[in-house]
């Protein structure tokens, strides 16, 4: 399974990685929205963990990855309380998660797994 991780956070991106690896994941990892969509013009990947504070915006990354890769699921993780109403599943037809960044690394690398399967 092919996962992209667009986080600004360096230290949370490595973690989580080491975690989806661990379980077979092939990642790539982006800092920035310019970082992300580059990845997803060449990269066919089935899951986006993305940080809904994304350094240059979340939402261009999700609705590209839409148009893109429209297979591919999106996992929202934020610090935040925006979205928190679950209204981002409205505005994002590929949205399948909203998690808090605080959420352990396994049960982020749990939710990648469970969407990253075949249908």
């Amino acid at each position: 399974m092919r996962v992209l991780i667009a986080e600004s956070n360096p230290g949370l991106a490595a973690l989580w990685m080491r975690h989806l690896e661990r379980g077979g994941a092939e990642v790539r990892v982006a800092a920035t929205q310019a970082e992300a969509i580059e990845i997803l013009r060449d990269d066919d990947v089935q899951v986006i963990v993305l940080d809904l504070v994304l350094e240059g915006g979340a939402l261009a990354v999700a609705d590209f990855a839409s148009y893109r890769r429209p297979d591919a699921r999106v996992v929202f993780v934020t610090s935040t309380t925006f979205f928190s109403d679950g209204s981002i599943f409205n505005h994002i037809p590929n949205a399948c998660a909203y998690v808090e960044a605080q959420t352990p690394p396994d049960d982020i690398a749990a939710i990648v797994e469970h969407y990253g399967r075949p249908a």
